[in-house]
């Protein structure tokens, strides 16, 4: 069985980069016994909470002379090298590691094995899965809640009860994802797999010839990759079959990783791909004149025989953008919900009661005057995004960003640039790689951007 590597932190707060690391412990234990120690103080480099001293017990006269996390770092790596890194809700204290060693510009990658979730899954029914209460749970004696060592003493012990009564191998599907080793295709490891980036981007899967035969993305490429041999459905499983290699390629934000996904099917043609490689504008925000003369909209599948009798105004490859497009419009232009066939016809809609609508449907506006602003809509329908566009966002690294650009409603590419060499719009321009347009780009950006407000929007000048 591999080394586990057992470790706690104490921070400043619950946000990597914003908050610090105060205190770091580590036990390396070799499934039987604790075989090394290490643990220290960290010099967080900004104040800590009064909350969080309170909780602790670490002040900042107690951390104010302690070495800072690069000259305990070594430890860490030489500690944790080649074991399994063990935590309690494991993701919390990973991801503070992880990101310290960014700022080294060291990559942090191990395999990870969640206690939470091991309790789970080997003592099922319990009330509470948090440290402090499995620990009254199986009177596990602790001095010093909330100190690092003490809480990895304490996580041990519960690893130990857990490998005791784990009969059916959950230890190691938790630390595989699910993935039965001996399933793997002969080329592909499961070191491989662990050695995959916990980043955005986009990754590639080989056959034995070198061509690819599926392009994903994921904003976790390690959980997103090894997903797909622990699935067993009919499809996954052919697909595992013929891989041979897979690689990747970082992209900084969920948006560039969707942009590239995209281009690269497009290019590629993936044999396993083909759901999106033959995605089609199925569906279809169409304009119609009801009895009263009150210019509407509705929603439609675009691919149906009585489709052709409509009098479509825009087109989309999915019908949850169709909705967002057509929900932002009523917002914009104050039209009535009943309508555009947001909602159901009836006394009055939820748009007329908060004033953000003038009871067309009830008849308390002009139809003229009503149609007016529907005709307007109708040509904002037909450019989703009323202005060129420059979108902005995280780069692969700190020093860079990402750039979308959009002109004429129409996608024109997308690139990167470095933080230092942004003098203008036009340095932003010039980083940008241009593609042929299709209409997904557009689809894929807007529904990002309504989801998202991580992107920064620069309208360029007419």
């Amino acid at each position: 069985m591999k080394n586990f590597a057992i470790v706690d932190i104490e921070t400043t707060g619950g946000s990597p980069g914003t908050d610090r690391i105060t205190e770091i412990a580590i036990a390396l234990h070799d499934g039987e016994k604790i075989i090394d120690r290490f643990e220290s103080l960290v010099n967080p480099e900004r104040s800590i909470p009064y909350g969080i001293t309170q909780m602790t017990g670490i002040t900042n006269e107690m951390v104010e002379h302690a070495p800072k996390f690069y000259e305990v770092a070594k430890k860490v790596v030489e500690m944790t090298k080649g074991a399994v890194f063990v935590a309690h809700n494991v993701n919390f204290d990973y991801k503070f590691i992880r990101y310290e060693f960014q700022q080294l510009g060291y990559i942090f990658r191990r395999r990870k094995l969640c206690t939470v979730r091991l309790s789970r899954k080997v003592f099922p029914g319990l009330r509470s899965y948090s440290l402090g209460n499995l620990i009254k749970h199986f009177g596990i004696e602790v001095k010093d809640r909330h100190r690092a060592m003490a809480d990895v003493l304490a996580t041990v012990q519960l690893m130990e009860l857990a490998f005791a009564k784990d009969e059916d191998g959950e230890t190691n599907k938790l630390v595989n994802m699910g993935i039965n080793e001996t399933r793997l295709p002969k080329n592909i490891t499961l070191d491989q797999l662990h050695e995959l980036p916990e980043a955005c981007g986009v990754y590639y899967f080989y056959n034995k010839a070198g061509e690819v035969v599926y392009v994903g993305k994921s904003v976790n490429i390690k959980k997103r990759a090894m997903q797909h041999f622990a699935a067993e459905t009919s499809k996954a499983v052919k697909m595992q079959q013929v891989i041979h290699d897979i690689s990747y390629e970082l992209t900084g934000n969920e948006l560039m990783a969707l942009l590239l996904e995209a281009t690269e099917i497009k290019a590629l043609s993936p044999r396993f791909n083909s759901a999106l490689r033959n995605r089609n504008m199925n569906w279809c925000i169409h304009k119609y004149t009801n009895e009263e003369g009150f210019l509407s909209f509705a929603i439609a599948k675009n691919s149906t025989k009585a489709a052709k009798e409509l009098d479509i105004v825009t087109r989309f490859s999915r019908s949850t953008v169709a909705r967002s497009t057509l929900h932002s419009l009523v917002h914009r232009f104050e039209l009535c919900a009943c309508l555009c066939g947001i909602e159901s016809a009836g006394k009055s809609c939820f748009q007329y009661q908060i004033n953000r609508c003038q009871g067309a449907y009830l008849g308390h506006e002009d139809v003229g005057a009503y149609n007016e602003k529907a005709a307007l809509a109708v040509l904002a329908f037909q450019r989703i995004f009323a202005d060129d566009v420059l979108i902005l966002g995280k780069g692969r690294t700190t020093e860079e960003q990402s750039v979308v650009w959009i002109e004429d409603n129409k996608f024109v590419g997308f690139g990167y640039i470095e933080n230092d060499n942004v003098q203008s719009v036009e340095d932003l321009k010039s980083a940008v790689k241009s593609f042929p347009h299709h209409n997904d780009y557009i689809d894929i950006i807007y529904g990002t951007l309504k989801k998202a407000n991580q992107y920064k929007i620069i309208k360029l000048d007419q």
